[in-house]
């Protein structure tokens, strides 16, 4: 079985712009920059013969891929195990000093390998990756569908690209991201492989 799956991270929200703490339990909808890159995207992309476009649960990445749904009437699913890693009790927090200091302490001790902390009542690196693989597990269980578009979030796509492609987890930040930045990964014979990494072609012209 041979698969290509298009990851995007959601479009701008206000909250991004504000540098207000959106995990998984802040539902935010696109500012309109994000819809201008959401824009961008489908212009580019809408000649790609999409199966199915997968989500995660919240707002701003339906918004993002919302015209290959409704235009070009693409099946639509969302699912739990695409929704961003829960940040706890900075969620919906500007990121002040105090805030900044604990962000700055749990992403090195991620990248010292000490994947099982987390924020307080947030989620650990390896609790999203369990919901992760439920997720993909399901994606790639649907065989007929060859070329699917996901679209989800930075600190959640991060995390995924690394198991995809057998990267420590604690080397997430080697990925970059911006507002719908763009991964293609190829799945074939068991394996994922990178074949365009982190484009953002589609942006160029925009603020």
């Amino acid at each position: 079985m041979k698969k290509t799956l298009y990851f995007i991270r959601h479009g701008q929200t206000d909250l991004n712009l504000r540098g207000i703490v959106q995990g998984r339990g802040v539902n935010t909808p696109l500012n309109e920059n994000g819809w201008k890159q959401a824009e961008a995207f489908f212009n580019a992309y809408k000649h790609v013969p999409f199966d199915k476009v997968y989500t995660s649960t919240l707002l701003r990445t339906h918004q993002t891929v919302e015209r290959f749904i409704t235009e070009l009437n693409i099946p639509h699913e969302q699912l739990p195990g695409l929704d961003e890693i829960s940040w706890g009790i900075y969620e919906g927090k500007v990121q002040d000093e105090t805030i900044m200091k604990g962000f700055a302490e749990i992403v090195g001790a991620w990248r010292s390998n000490q994947l099982d902390v987390c924020i307080e009542n947030g989620e650990s690196p390896n609790q999203l990756v369990a919901r992760q693989k439920e997720a993909i597990a399901h994606i790639l269980s649907k065989e007929e569908e060859k070329n699917v578009l996901v679209c989800m979030h930075g600190r959640a796509l991060r995390i995924l690209l690394c198991h995809l492609t057998d990267v420590p987890v604690c080397q997430m930040d080697d990925f970059p991201h911006t507002n719908t930045s763009l991964y293609v990964l190829e799945y074939e014979d068991k394996k994922f492989k990178i074949i365009d990494y982190y484009n953002v072609a589609h942006l160029e012209g925009l603020e």
